[in-house]
């Protein structure tokens, strides 16, 4: 396979480096054009990168439960639905492996595939990305992203001297990266390190919950939207943490809208807020695939819908509510001891 090749570079002063950002691909490497629906799959360009792709993303963090077979049959399943945008990372246990394995049943150039790093620093980045390549059988990612990002030190190693840009802007450069993303878990971290580099892709939790509760992506949605980003929605299906003494249906640290027709309005509503491109369901296959049903059924939110939206909200406990205020709270010196809090939830 012949990787992309770029043309055009920008310049980015991040941590007192010049970082050169590839800015354009040549005309031959562009992505042929493709229609907005595909098997009644609505597809967005996803920001300045002019790919089109899937309302609905597949996460690979799902591959994590399944033998391979069932791992293969989701992913074929998902593509012939209209998905054409996979996505995973190292964090997600096996399922790099069984993702690599499911798509040698599709050609690479029949979707895009996305991969993360948790790495922060050049040399470990370097070589999450290269092991990441042979694990999913390609020479390129379509967007390689800085994974999980929390705190505000974060992002200044990140961003700095001997920091994982580096290491993502020499594999631009190779023609192993085509675009570059993060995804951020707090409000804090995904807008320090927008101040410090024109990503292309922002993940970041776009839930009505959290949204409705405490506001909630709202700021990360209006920077994306003014840098011309393309927003990728994390947790659309979440209706927040388990109440205390409720049964859990799943083995999963947040409840997620089951019913068809309630996967239908929150994805709806995550898919109506601009500048999302695409969603993801949680981490189980039949939540996938009630996921690219409701990509299928989408239609924009109606002010009534909203109305719904906001009074179920406020009945469910928001989840990033403690994390938002313990980064705060770091950031001014102190130590609220919710560290351990994060990482139970979060593998």
């Amino acid at each position: 396979m012949k990787r992309r090749t770029f043309v055009k570079t920008t310049t980015v002063t991040v941590g007192g480096l010049a970082l050169v950002r590839p800015a354009g691909l040549t005309a031959q490497a562009a992505p042929a054009a493709q229609p907005d629906v595909v098997a009644g799959m609505p597809r967005r360009v996803m920001g300045r990168t002019g790919l089109k792709v899937s309302i609905v993303g597949f996460s690979g963090f799902a591959l994590n439960k399944y033998p391979q077979e069932e791992c293969n049959k989701g992913v074929l399943k998902a593509f012939e639905q209209g998905v054409n945008y996979f996505d995973v990372a190292p964090a997600y246990g096996e399922s790099e492996v069984r993702l690599g394995v499911a798509l040698q049943q599709l050609k690479r150039e029949q979707y895009f595939l996305a991969c993360k790093t948790k790495a922060r620093d050049a040399k470990g980045a370097m070589q999450e990305l290269e092991r990441s390549l042979q694990r999913l059988k390609t020479d390129y990612f379509d967007v390689y992203q800085l994974h999980h990002l929390r705190q505000p030190a974060e992002v200044k190693q990140a961003l700095g001297p001997d920091g994982c840009m580096e290491a993502i802007l020499k594999a631009k450069e190779q023609g192993k990266v085509r675009f570059i993303g993060f995804s951020a878990h707090t409000t804090k971290a995904a807008l320090e390190v927008m101040k410090g580099f024109k990503f292309d892709t922002v993940m970041f939790p776009i839930n009505f919950v959290e949204y409705y509760g405490f506001g909630f992506g709202k700021d990360v949605l209006a920077e994306a939207k003014a840098q011309g980003a393309a927003v990728l929605a994390i947790k659309p299906m979440s209706t927040g943490l388990w109440p205390k003494g409720e049964k859990q249906t799943r083995q999963w640290w947040y409840r997620s809208a089951e019913e068809q027709d309630e996967v239908n309005l929150v994805m709806r509503w995550a898919l109506s807020q601009e500048p999302v491109v695409s969603t993801f369901a949680p981490a189980f296959l039949d939540l996938v695939d009630k996921a690219i049903a409701a990509g299928k059924a989408f239609r924009p939110i109606t002010d009534n819908e909203i109305v719904q939206l906001k009074e179920l909200a406020a009945k469910c406990n928001v989840v990033f509510k403690r994390e938002e205020d313990a980064v705060a709270w770091r950031h001014h010196g102190h130590e609220p001891g919710l560290a351990a809090y994060w990482e139970s939830l979060h593998a």
